[in-house]
């Protein structure tokens, strides 16, 4: 299977599209990597995404990612209105598509929860911080699910990723109105990390002659793409806590 994934091109994203098909493709590849909240542990689908990102999109990715990454926390309200922005968008164009409207509603989503961030920044960063959480749950249930499957220890039903998200959303969102500093350095840590890592996956599969070996080394294990999340994620919060400020900030008073 993976052999005739790695064998897609990515360049076919990009070549002999009008702006509207290039705005449907973005926005169909978004959705379809985050359809599922434990994307990251679901190597096959999400390399079969990437695929057709395109270099151009993998380097905005990257980039933008790095900078979430590692300053977050100074730009934690323009990260979050710009957050609030694109996922009222995506929202926002899967639901048109049931009225044959997917950019109106996008535009009009987007606007409203960008516009709504602004004067309810503490709600919205629980907000985030609480699908981060989620974020982190699904996938390290996902995760954990393999490693015990494959041994001989006992199973535990990669399905019910649910259950990991619940507790990340419950434990990460409530921490926001008790560590409001520290719940702003995570989601950003985190969502940059995600950002940035998926950049720089599409930017190596943008390439064919690294495209198959990256390609079957990210889906040889559902722990892989987690791992790769993770390590830069701790240490962008490590970073931003330590040199960003977000100590300083918290030991202030914070807001």
């Amino acid at each position: 299977m993976m052999t005739l994934l790695a064998e897609t091109s990515s360049s076919e994203a990009g070549a002999g599209m009008t702006a509207t098909e290039t705005a449907d493709h973005l926005f169909q590849t978004i959705i379809g990597m985050f359809s599922r909240a434990d994307t990251l542990a679901q190597p096959t689908e999400l390399v079969a995404h990437l695929q057709t990102l395109g270099a151009i999109w993998a380097v905005i990715f990257l980039v933008a990612g790095m900078v979430c990454l590692l300053r977050g926390y100074q730009f934690y309200k323009p990260v979050t209105i710009l957050l609030a922005l694109l996922v009222g968008m995506v929202a926002g164009y899967a639901l048109g598509l049931r009225i044959e409207a997917p950019y109106i509603v996008a535009g009009c989503l987007g606007l409203l929860l960008a516009v709504c961030a602004l004067p309810l920044m503490k709600y919205a960063v629980a907000l985030f911080g609480g699908l981060a959480g989620a974020f982190i749950g699904a996938n390290l249930w996902t995760g954990l699910a393999a490693a015990f499957n494959q041994g001989a220890g006992m199973t535990l039903p990669s399905e019910a990723y649910w259950i990991g998200a619940l507790v990340g959303l419950i434990v990460c969102g409530m921490l926001a109105f008790v560590l409001y500093n520290l719940s702003i350095v995570l989601f950003t840590s985190v969502s940059g990390a995600t950002i940035a890592v998926l950049g720089a996956i599409a930017l190596l599969l943008s390439f064919e002659g690294v495209r198959g070996p990256v390609a079957d080394g990210l889906t040889a294990s559902q722990l892989i793409v987690p791992m790769l999340v993770v390590v830069p994620a701790v240490m962008g919060l490590i970073i931003q806590e330590t040199w960003g400020g977000a100590a300083k900030a918290e030991g202030a008073g914070g807001e």
